[in-house]
């Protein structure tokens, strides 16, 4: 996984959403953050590895993996917004969880992030995201592929007037 390249895609695209839509000068820390737990949100919604009062089975690996990576955008965006960019790909959980935990703990990085805003946050949650990844059965090659298409598709729908 080229990290790197990835960051510079995503600013790319964030810096024309800045242009397009007169942002220019505002923080939007916040709104990044939300839209990150919301992202997050979606993606556990889909695994349905909360509802223990369902039968039914989660969303197909498709599906799955383009909620994976809009949270991905968002955590590139953290990354861009608060200068965090150097960051370790690591894949490794401190402690084996269920998908459950784990999208728990997730949120509990991100949420340290939002208060504190340090390297090491942004690193722990970018590790915490990406061991998510790997919990959910996808390969670094089949993220980078699924997020350079969502990347595609988020300049069409700026294109679209999205």
């Amino acid at each position: 996984m080229d990290v790197q390249a990835m960051f510079h895609i995503q600013q790319e695209l964030n810096d024309r959403i800045i242009d397009e839509h007169k942002l220019q000068g505002k923080s939007l820390f916040a709104e990044k953050m939300l839209a990150f737990f919301v992202e997050l949100g979606e993606l556990a919604n889909e695994t349905r590895c909360f509802k223990y009062w369902s039968k039914k089975a989660g969303s197909e690996k498709e599906i799955i993996l383009e909620e994976y990576v809009d949270g991905l955008h968002f955590v590139l965006t953290l990354g861009l917004a608060l200068g965090h960019t150097n960051v370790t790909l690591d894949y490794s959980n401190d402690a084996p969880r269920t998908t459950t935990e784990q999208f728990l703990y997730v949120f509990n990085c991100a949420h340290e992030l939002e208060q504190f805003q340090t390297k090491d946050a942004f690193q722990k949650l970018f590790t915490a995201f990406l061991s998510l990844g790997d919990q959910l059965d996808f390969t670094i090659t089949e993220i980078e592929a699924a997020y350079l298409e969502k990347n595609k598709v988020n300049h069409q729908r700026q294109d679209e007037g999205y």
